[in-house]
């Protein structure tokens, strides 16, 4: 069985820092590319950053580049998105995603709340 369990999430002020952590099981994490959307109430699910199987390989949305980091941990199957400098924009539901983008293979987890508010 595929579980993403997210943790991490909260209530953060502006310019203020957060980690999500999400921990990996029931898939060969390291085949997978691992992945960090959100999605804001009423707007689409949007990527935010992603670590492909490859170590150090990474890719962000541009709005996210220079504040946030996604690291993967191949020995404990987890990523982490050390989140800086974080504006109320920032306010969503986090997911957890494992792709294999070229089999159609797609989990997701059950996401965690930021908010970013003073």
């Amino acid at each position: 069985q595929v579980q993403l369990v997210e943790s991490g999430g909260g209530l953060v002020q502006p310019g203020g820092s957060m980690r999500l952590s999400c921990a990996a099981s029931g898939i060969n994490f390291s085949n997978f590319r691992m992945g960090w959307y959100r999605q804001a109430p009423g707007k689409e699910r949007e990527m935010v950053a992603r670590a492909l199987p490859t170590a150090g390989s990474t890719n962000y949305a541009d709005f996210v580049k220079g504040r946030f980091t996604i690291t993967r941990d191949f020995a404990q199957n987890t990523v982490v998105l050390q989140m800086n400098s974080l504006k109320p924009e920032d306010s969503a539901v986090y997911y957890c995603n494992a792709e294999l983008p070229y089999f159609g293979v797609n989990y997701w987890g059950e996401g965690t709340l930021v908010t970013v508010s003073s």
